[in-house]
């Protein structure tokens, strides 16, 4: 719900928070791919897919200080 009194802050953490809650959301829906019985994967997949957010969560804090880049899509 956006207000037209809104500050650009109040609309920081209203946007933000959301977000974030998503984002840890779908992190905890991605650890359930971890139940071996079943699913099947290699420790190599897990460390491509950890890679990956790793290098993305570095990506987005690098934007916070002026320094964003272009991004590639991810497959495993």
């Amino acid at each position: 719900m956006t207000t037209k009194n809104e500050t650009p802050n109040e609309k920081f953490k209203r946007v933000a928070s959301s977000r974030t809650q998503k984002i840890i959301d779908m992190i905890e829906l991605l650890g359930n791919c971890s139940n071996q019985y079943v699913y099947e994967y290699s420790q190599d997949e897990v460390d491509k897919i950890f890679g990956a957010i790793e290098i993305e969560l570095k990506l987005a804090k690098e934007k916070y200080k002026g320094k964003g880049k272009a991004k590639e899509r991810f497959t495993l």
